[in-house]
């Protein structure tokens, strides 16, 4: 099949950037997500207006909480800076000097913040980062491969500010405590719970389970601009968003992220959901009939790590394909269109196809790159192994 033509007024093309299809997921470094209509048009007809933000922020606070069954919330930069607003507004309070003396000087108050260690992960950055940003000291507890009560339990001392529990693909998949577990710890003890939910797909379940806080990505899966949304507990809420006034205001969010993420938050209610599955699984099913015989290459459906009601094309690939998983992803990503799969597990030799960020029509251009690529020569990179390099970091933006 053709791939979908994009005519001269697509702005990639305008701006000289490639036409990728997304088959990785809700990633940041291809844009986090797909705005949806409702979003886009709250965002423009806000742009030209002024308004008072808290009294925005406050209709924020009820929408959000409404979807999410928490007191109280409000709207940040992204899920990153929500953490950090979270940690602090449980060291400083409502104490508005101390919130101005962040993060170098928490007047004595307690810092620490426990995060079990399968939970230490690096999501573009490491996860601790967003701790200390906010004054906060990261407490490990127990192994990368195991989590006991008594970690937690141990760890707490009248230093702990907060338990940090966070819930990505990225992190420790077995061994460590549920949040159900880390809550019965930290309730009887008065130590708040905050939830790093940001590509999370259900908006209630971490505060029924008993969460404090919780920081959910305002895109990604809501399809709202790049934003942060914190829910919870009022007080603690009221506590975090004050932090505006201090390490929070290089973290601020724009009137059109708001209005485009409470957009998207009603269109989240109204939305489809069964069709998104059925349309998602006829893409899953196309890839499946697609890899079938292709020599050296096992395809399964696999349901998502963290139960978000979502699966994926789990493509392994064997040394008679003449590729590497690593060598494959390239060779899909130097595609015209470029191709970008889920490539994080490559070095276990496979890779995942993911349906939930596609346009029309590109289903089809996967499956049509997929076939392509087989019956091609192999490039010279074909065997690549995995290599980790920061060169393109540092040479940015050459």
């Amino acid at each position: 099949m053709t791939p979908p033509t994009l005519t001269n007024s697509d702005i990639r093309s305008r701006l000289g950037l490639r036409k990728v299809v997304n088959v990785s997921g809700t990633m940041t470094f291809l844009g986090a997500s797909i705005i949806g209509p409702e979003a886009i048009a709250a965002m423009a007809e806000i742009a030209p207006e002024w308004i008072e933000m808290d009294d925005l922020q406050r209709r924020a606070s009820a929408t959000i909480s409404r979807l999410t069954g928490g007191e109280a919330g409000f709207v940040t930069a992204c899920c990153a800076a929500g953490i950090s607003m979270a940690v602090a507004g449980t060291i400083t309070g409502d104490d508005l000097l101390a919130v101005e003396r962040l993060p170098d000087d928490t007047g004595g108050r307690p810092n620490e913040v426990i995060l079990q260690l399968g939970h230490s992960v690096n999501y573009g950055a490491p996860i601790d980062q967003s701790v200390r940003l906010a004054g906060g000291k990261v407490v490990l507890a127990g192994t990368v491969s195991s989590t006991m009560p008594f970690n937690i339990a141990n760890a707490i001392t009248d230093r702990t500010a907060a338990v940090l529990h966070v819930v990505t693909h990225h992190s420790a998949q077995y061994g460590m405590l549920s949040l159900p577990e880390v809550v019965a710890i930290c309730k009887p003890r008065g130590i708040p719970v905050i939830v790093d939910a940001a590509s999370e797909y259900d908006l209630r379940v971490f505060l029924a389970q008993g969460a404090d806080l919780v920081v959910y990505s305002g895109h990604k899966f809501l399809s709202g601009p790049t934003s942060g949304l914190v829910a919870g507990r009022k007080d603690l809420v009221r506590a975090a968003y004050i932090q505006n006034h201090g390490i929070g205001r290089g973290m601020k969010v724009g009137k059109e992220s708001i209005a485009g993420v409470m957009a998207a938050l009603d269109a989240w209610e109204r939305r489809d959901h069964t069709g998104i599955r059925a349309r998602e699984q006829s893409a899953l099913d196309l890839w499946m009939s697609t890899l079938a015989g292709m020599p050296g290459l096992q395809a399964r459906i696999v349901p998502d790590p963290t139960a978000n009601p979502l699966d994926r094309v789990e493509v392994r690939v064997l040394p008679e394909s003449g590729f590497t998983a690593t060598g494959f992803a390239r060779a899909l990503a130097a595609a015209e269109p470029p191709v970008i799969v889920r490539n994080h597990e490559a070095e276990l030799g496979h890779f995942f196809l993911d349906p939930c960020n596609l346009h029309p029509g590109e289903a089809e251009v996967v499956a049509e790159a997929l076939i392509s690529l087989m019956a091609a020569p192999r490039p010279d990179y074909a065997m690549d192994t995995p290599r980790r390099s920061a060169a393109g970091w540092l040479a940015w933006p050459d």
